[in-house]
């Protein structure tokens, strides 16, 4: 078991759901996103680094049927799959680790808030952009949301490498065009704020 995965099995085995400082009751930007990226409720879509959130709740109340979650806790996706009920079996749930995951299809929409923003080492973020590039079909979108260059440092006691939309399309290549980038502050469960950046992209082609 590698430090990463150990690391989030002992957050989601010490925490609750609203434990933790990236908790969010209804992930409105996401949600928004992802229906400007594809209204079409069979889309193929991934949730990176998606953990115990709720996104996948309310893609499946949105009526989109092609899910996955993906996340190196199994803890963190038990979770998910405990609070969703009898429809979690529609979902397909992967324990990975996003910078060493071999995808088995394509998706139409890539979606990841707050998990590419722990990969300090630009090796990380080259093996995470290679399964990124194996996995998006061309014409399809990828979101994702870092802490913005004014957010945290840290983030669960790990250090974090803080994006805008500039820093992420160079991470991405050319052959991904900016389509929006929104700013947000995000409220703790604890009331405390953080600055966020969500940037959604296209792949050309």
């Amino acid at each position: 078991m590698s430090d990463r995965t150990t690391h989030w099995q002992h957050v989601y085995a010490t925490k609750g759901e609203a434990e933790v400082s990236w908790f969010q009751d209804t992930p409105a930007i996401s949600l928004e996103m992802i229906r400007a990226a594809s209204p079409d409720r069979n889309t193929a879509i991934i949730d990176i680094g998606g953990g115990a959130s709720r996104l996948v709740d309310a893609l499946l109340q949105d009526g989109y049927r092609n899910l996955a979650v993906l996340d190196l806790s199994a803890n963190a996706l038990d979770a998910a799959k405990e609070r969703i009920g009898a429809a979690a079996s529609t979902v397909d749930w992967i324990v990975a680790d996003a910078t060493t995951w071999q995808p088995v299809k394509s998706y139409d929409v890539w979606h990841d808030r707050a998990a590419f923003h722990f990969l300090t080492d630009p090796r990380d973020r080259a093996a995470y952009v290679e399964r990124l590039r194996s996995a998006v079909a061309a014409g399809g979108h990828v979101i994702i949301a870092t802490f913005a260059p004014d957010g945290p440092e840290k983030c669960s006691g790990l250090p974090v490498q803080r994006h805008d939309s500039a820093s992420l399309s160079s991470e991405l290549g050319p052959e991904f065009e900016l389509v929006e980038t929104r700013s947000d502050i995000h409220r703790t469960p604890w009331q405390s704020t953080q600055a966020f950046q969500f940037s959604r992209f296209r792949r050309r082609g």
